[in-house]
């Protein structure tokens, strides 16, 4: 593989470093937590008095702003903050920010901001906890999500118009490592996350649609960016117990608690079991563990480590036919066949290396390694192709990933100009031994479909360019991606010709702030999502990176100090690709799409202590080389939102309501066979004092029956003498509650 030449970027950085002038008018700073020193990212600094000179902190808490001389003071703000005013005694300061309540009004529109989402995301996750990583992911605006496998599997995703499946078109990291598993078993970018521990997640950074430079490969809907604390506020341990025998226990545990920014570590560990609320026990259980060390390695080196370990084990019910619980042959929590389920594992390493220049520019290294199995069983046709064994098959792989990155991030004043650089180059590669699709019985193997050895590499490099001048910001972005795929056919004994491809991603980000209550954007851009390792062998490298074309046009308001609204129209249109479908082994050819939608997004504040939020996401998906009529993308949501009421209160009494609703959209290409939609309620009450917290929460809280995962399939029972394609689906949890005993110190 040839390697990108963006060592120039940094042989010129390193020439910028020595003629840059401006030293002794820059404040160079970071902001941190003041109790648990952890630091603070999207913070916003200015000087007092005077909003045209400003900075946002980045995820390393720090930030470099220009001044006019001495004497400033320098006016400080974070989401759950006090607001702080420091008069900085030299050109290097530290700002230690203490907590306090939640105020929307600490979220600005002002030029060069483009953390707003990140700090929504902190207030989501302040006002409602979560108890799972699938709660998590809901706390995306306009993103769904579908269990259908006992609790075990990925989930299945929805976003934008799309049926992203297990991650396709979704990136997910969590630390800047990736979640996706490329070429995976079961389906292309399969994004299984229940290895993070949710109370460890310090914030969420999304994005919707192709638009951002340093997020490559899965990233055409959109990506997430889960982060873990650095330093957490406090030690606790958790009990929660529920219907279907479900409990839980958790534990976090702070190890060094003194001189937390010379050294910190904490370690952190939970374990999960349910019968689940089918007919045949799910036997579901899940043990996380994770550890984190932060080191200051001198003032201006950080270094941090983390390591984390996750297997689970479950059986599943399976997705099960209209017609068999119509017809009254299994209940609606019923099994065709209760030997579906799996096993999976992941263990973790990912270290960080952090360096600031004294000119403030910073340079950030990354290397990770997993370590990864899968063992899933499922039957979806029952006995479509083999009536005397049945359907059931088995997906199973073991992987190692390896991936490497470096950043630098540089800020330039050029007299009213500010240039914001971020250069980057990095490489991952997935090697999978023995990644099978086989046909078996109650999981007993009788012969296989697909079995091989994968190997696959993706190698990038990028450039971002951010110029803010007055109320304007524009962001442009070029990102280079090389892939290289290799697969060994161990039925046949054969290795497949390697193959080799490159995509240029352009983007594209114009802000305009037109006062202090109203900011215009228009977004552009390029992604893409590479198809599985099989699929590009067998079609000889053609057309294996379909490319996204998307643009959004928004505003964001704030007409009050107490209400945000974001209001974005879009489109997106996907090229022609090849789909390898890992359930039954088979390469199909999948046409054009266009998707076009509204977003919206708002959130209010109604007292110091009360919330209410609501995301509201309208889409037309259609594919475009069908005539009129069977054009429709099976389960693209063509309507979602989710919100909630949130009471939020330091100690006492707290807690919220939420919903959510999808729309009933076609799960066939003609419409005939409908994806039943539902409105679901959640709620949760806590009493929370200093050293403990008492809390029950509720899920589905109506009782409402309601199908999770659907799909029109066509499949066979027994004895039936032909096939019938109608809707398969899973069912969804009934009424749910939870108690919880938490113990702080």
């Amino acid at each position: 593989m040839r390697k990108p030449r963006f060592h120039l970027l940094y042989v010129i950085a390193a020439l910028l470093f020595c003629c840059t002038g401006n030293a002794q008018s820059v404040i160079k700073g970071i902001v941190i937590d003041a109790g648990s020193r952890q630091p603070l990212e999207a913070a916003s600094v200015t000087i007092n008095g005077n909003n045209t000179e400003r900075a946002i902190t980045d995820n390393n808490g720090f930030f470099l702003l220009k001044t006019n001389g001495t004497g400033t003071t320098l006016l400080v703000s974070h989401v759950g903050y006090k607001t702080f005013l420091v008069n900085p005694g030299s050109t290097v300061v530290k700002v230690e920010l203490q907590p306090d309540a939640i105020r929307l009004d600490d979220i600005k529109l002002q030029a060069g901001g483009q953390n707003k989402f990140t700090s929504l995301a902190k207030i989501d996750l302040a006002l409602s906890p979560v108890k799972n990583t699938q709660e998590l992911l809901r706390l995306v605006p306009g993103l769904f999500i579908a269990q259908h496998a006992g609790g075990g599997k990925a989930e299945q995703i929805f976003l934008r118009g799309f049926d992203c499946d297990h991650g396709t078109d979704v990136q997910v990291s969590v630390d800047g490592m990736p979640v996706n598993m490329v070429s995976h078993a079961h389906g292309q970018g399969y994004a299984d996350s229940h290895f993070i521990i949710p109370e460890t997640i310090s914030n969420i950074d999304f994005g919707a649609g192709p638009y951002y430079t340093q997020h490559g490969n899965l990233n055409t809907a959109g990506y997430v960016a889960f982060s873990t604390y650095k330093n957490i506020p406090k030690s606790m341990v958790q009990l929660e117990g529920g219907r279907f025998n479900s409990f839980r226990t958790l534990a976090m545990i702070d190890l060094l608690k003194k001189n937390k920014d010379k050294q910190s570590a904490y370690v952190a560990g939970e374990f999960n079991y349910t019968d689940g609320p089918t007919e045949h026990k799910q036997n579901f259980n899940r043990i996380n563990l994770f550890a984190k060390y932060n080191a200051a390695l001198s003032a201006a080196t950080g270094l941090t480590f983390s390591a984390s370990a996750f297997k689970s084990k479950w059986d599943a019910s399976g997705q099960i036919p209209e017609r068999a619980v119509e017809s009254g042959m299994i209940g609606r929590f019923g099994s065709i066949d209760p030997t579906e389920g799996g096993n999976t594992e992941r263990y973790n390493a990912n270290l960080l290396l952090t360096h600031q220049f004294n000119n403030g520019f910073v340079w950030e290294n990354q290397a990770f390694y997993n370590r990864y199995k899968f063992n899933l069983y499922s039957d979806f046709t029952f006995y479509l192709n083999d009536p005397v064994n049945g359907d059931e098959i088995n997906q199973a792989e073991a992987r190692n990933i390896l991936g490497f990155s470096s950043k630098l991030k540089q800020k330039y004043f050029f007299g009213k100009w500010i240039l914001n650089s971020t250069d980057g180059i990095g490489v991952r590669n997935n090697q999978t031994d023995g990644s099978k699709l086989a046909h078996v019985v109650k999981r007993q193997f009788l012969d296989y479909i697909k079995y091989g050895d994968i190997n696959e590499t993706n190698g990038w490099a990028f450039s971002q360019q951010q110029i803010t001048n007055g109320n304007w910001t524009i962001d442009a972005g070029l990102r280079f991606d090389y892939f290289h795929f290799k697969y060994f056919d161990r039925l046949t004994s054969v290795q497949q010709p390697s193959q080799s491809k490159s995509i240029v991603s352009p983007k594209l980000n114009i802000q305009y702030n037109a006062g202090k209550k109203v900011q215009l954007y228009v977004k552009a851009g390029k992604g893409f999502h590479s198809n599985d390792t099989r699929v590009v062998v067998a079609n000889d490298g053609k057309e294996i990176l379909p490319a996204a074309y998307g643009m959004d046009l928004g505003v964001i308001l704030k007409p009050t100090k107490d209400l945000l609204l974001n209001i974005a129209a879009w489109n997106l249109y996907l090229a022609q690709e090849f789909v390898y479908v890992g359930d039954d082994g088979n390469v199909e050819p999948s046409g054009r799409t266009k998707r076009e939608g509204i977003d919206i997004i708002a959130r209010y504040q109604f007292s110091k202590y009360l919330f209410a939020n609501a995301n509201v996401n309208f889409t037309r998906p259609r594919a475009r080389d069908e005539a009129k009529g069977q054009d429709y993308i099976p389960l693209a949501p063509t309507a979602t939102s989710t919100g909630g009421l949130f009471y939020k209160k330091p100690t006492g009494f707290n807690g919220g309501i939420k919903y959510r609703y999808i729309k009933s959209r076609p799960a066939n290409e003609d419409n005939s066979v409908i994806a039943k939609g539902y409105f679901l309620l959640d709620a949760s009450v806590n009493y929370t004092k200093l050293k403990y917290e008492i809390g029950l929460s509720v899920e589905n809280l109506l009782n409402v029956k309601w199908n999770e995962a659907q799909f029109a399939t066509e499949s066979r029972l027994m004895n039936e003498p032909n096939a019938v394609t109608e809707l398969n689906f899973t069912p969804g949890t009934p009424l749910f509650a939870r108690l919880k005993l938490a113990v702080f110190f």
